[in-house]
């Protein structure tokens, strides 16, 4: 009897879960990543019942508790957490002695990937400041735009960059800006050196540190919005250190040595990247600049066990020629963001990488995915589990408009499964929108009202993801006036204002176009010639070096007569992005971009071909 019941107790066990791995195969992985979530919610908790409640405070906690420990490994440079703690100081006591520096003054950053990008960062969070990272790709009218729209009244800067500050020097001395050099000498009057003040000061522990309020601001990150030049998105505490569990949650130990080659003025390397590793009390491996020649060289050189990528940087590396490093390293993680599915699959093949760990994030707010199975393609899951930490809705939208449908009530209405939406996540304590500075107007277009009821606010991230019958999400396209190219936002606003500027342009309508075999969309410009004139395709190319950033270049020109606009007179764009670029479909004049004449030439077909095969390289 009792032979019996046992036997029918195990079958019905091996039914279920016979039931449960055909009808709901992860769903075990899902809640494994809950449980793991719950415990780092715990974690930080009891770390900050410790004090331990900022960035700064988990640096500080690792310098004490590993402080001889490797930190940064940097070309011929080690420094340890305790190095880092005591240059940092230097430079917090030199802020405030030499420049004035106090809690609450806002200073902008404009440095390469270096030990002092860190150094100085970590010195200005020791003296309260919110710092602005600034991209080093901007150009003089991008970049007096970025300072001036955070309020900074202070900016650090390079040596290597200084080049780009020269120009807009007067302006920014007309702002009261005060312009400091990392570097021993100052290169003229307006500007002050550094380093040869901070190699006088002490490197011992600042007497008080200022108290900060976890809810308030703690960055200043710039993304290309949907229209005009870059914003200054305000980035939380609270956010940016639910941000430094990054690699925690993609398997990542302290006993790893993480390698990052994107740049730390991006959220992915300074928060999740940098952060994460600072959060474990690993080591990180920095490079100034991502090289496809040397990745696989330096991964082997120094042990490297985690890689942080975007899409294209595992691109570049399939489309590198083999080295022998690239089998020989010791990197079993790789996790990131934009990766493509074919992409994943022969980066794997190729590279022998054990686990590859995709997410999706913002830096405005605090939604955010990963993908924690063996699944290829998806950014996250959208399970029961994963909704309860992270509460969040895909809307139907209008293909024209790209706004949310609403119904005859005036409620948004859920997209059906399989079926692209746009993702919106409700504001709430954990998942706060702080705005853009000095653009309310900008602030508020990020919200979305009353969505299912009177009164509620839903942070709209201007993504379009997809959930499928497995809850898998997709992401599909970024909406609006943004495209990215290169790993980068390119706002099509600046661009078209960056064209107009030309006297042969009379009007410009950009918008990126999808092109075989590359991560993201490329721009392209629809533009129309004044009268009597001609396309200067190089002074056009010579424009586009003074005043934007490589990346925002239009890499392909269609020459129309006239622009569709609506009714309204905004510019349509789903017309020409559907076209896209293929000379056979398209049959108004069309442009390339042939960097290595710095011209425009005529796109025919069998260019087309060569730059869908790879032949010729964007």
């Amino acid at each position: 009897m009792i032979t019996l019941l046992f036997s029918s107790v195990l079958a019905g066990f091996l039914a279920l879960f016979l039931y449960q791995r055909i009808t709901y195969p992860f769903f075990w992985d899902d809640v494994i990543y809950y449980l793991k979530l719950r415990k780092y919610g715990k974690t930080l908790q009891a770390r900050m019942q410790q004090g331990i409640i900022t960035y700064l405070d988990c640096f500080l906690h690792q310098a004490r508790k590993n402080p001889n420990k490797p930190f940064i490994i940097y070309e011929d440079q080690t420094l340890t957490y305790d190095g880092v703690d005591r240059r940092s100081n230097q430079f917090a006591n030199a802020f405030r002695t030499e420049c004035g520096l106090k809690q609450g003054d806002i200073v902008a950053l404009l440095m390469c990937n270096e030990p002092d990008f860190i150094c100085v960062w970590l010195g200005l969070c020791k003296l309260g400041c919110e710092v602005a990272f600034l991209n080093v790709n901007l150009k003089a009218k991008s970049l007096l735009h970025c300072v001036q729209s955070c309020g900074a009244k202070t900016l650090a800067v390079g040596a290597d960059l200084v080049c780009l500050v020269e120009e807009v020097l007067p302006d920014l001395k007309k702002d009261t800006v005060h312009v400091w050099v990392v570097d021993h000498t100052s290169p003229c009057e307006d500007i002050g050196s550094l380093l040869d003040k901070v190699e006088s000061m002490s490197a011992e522990t600042l007497s008080e540190l200022p108290k900060v309020d976890v809810m308030s601001n703690f960055l200043f990150i710039f993304t290309s919005g949907t229209t005009g030049l870059s914003k200054a998105a305000r980035v939380g505490h609270l956010k940016s250190i639910v941000s430094m569990a990054f690699f925690h949650m993609c398997g990542a130990t302290s006993d790893d040595i993480i390698y990052i080659t994107l740049p730390l003025y991006h959220m992915s390397a300074s928060l999740l990247g940098l952060g994460g590793c600072i959060h474990l009390g690993a080591t990180v491996v920095l490079k100034k600049k991502f090289s496809a020649s040397q990745f696989w060289k330096d991964c082997v050189k120094h042990n490297v066990t985690v890689v942080q990528y975007i899409g294209e940087l595992c691109r570049y590396l399939l489309s590198h020629p083999p080295v022998p490093e690239e089998r020989a390293h010791c990197v079993r993680l790789a996790a990131g963001s934009g990766l493509r599915a074919d992409v994943w699959r022969e980066f794997i093949k190729r590279f022998g990488i054990m686990k590859i760990r995709e997410g999706y994030g913002l830096t405005e707010a605090s939604i955010g995915f990963l993908n924690y199975t063996d699944e290829v393609g998806p950014i996250g899951r959208a399970s029961y589990f994963n909704k309860l930490s992270m509460p969040f809705e895909l809307l139907q939208y209008d293909p024209q408009t790209y706004e949310p449908v609403r119904s005859d009530s005036g409620r948004c209405m859920r997209a059906q499964t399989g079926e692209a939406g746009i993702l919106v996540a409700p504001l709430t304590a954990m998942n706060r929108f702080l705005g853009y500075a000095g653009n309310k107007v900008q602030s508020e277009k990020k919200l979305l009202r009353d969505v299912f009821k009177v009164g509620d606010v839903y942070f709209n991230t201007g993504d379009l993801l997809l959930h499928d019958d497995r809850d898998f999400l997709y992401f599909r396209d970024r909406i609006g006036d943004t495209f990215r190219w290169k790993g980068e936002n390119v706002s099509t606003t600046e661009v078209s204002e960056a064209l107009g500027l030309l006297n042969f342009i009379q009007e410009a309508n950009v918008y990126g176009v999808t092109i075989p075999g590359y991560e993201g969309r490329a721009g392209m410009a629809a533009i129309v010639l004044n009268q009597n004139h001609k396309l200067d395709g190089k002074k056009l190319y010579n424009h586009l070096v003074k005043t934007l950033p490589a990346y925002a270049w239009p890499w392909f020109l269609r020459i129309q007569t006239s622009l569709d606009v609506t009714e309204t007179f905004k510019q349509q764009k789903m017309k020409l992005v559907q076209e896209g670029v293929n000379p056979e479909i398209t049959h108004e004049p069309l442009y390339f971009l042939k960097a290595s004449e710095k011209d425009y030439i005529l796109l025919t077909s069998p260019l087309y071909q060569d730059i869908v095969s790879g032949k010729i390289s964007l």
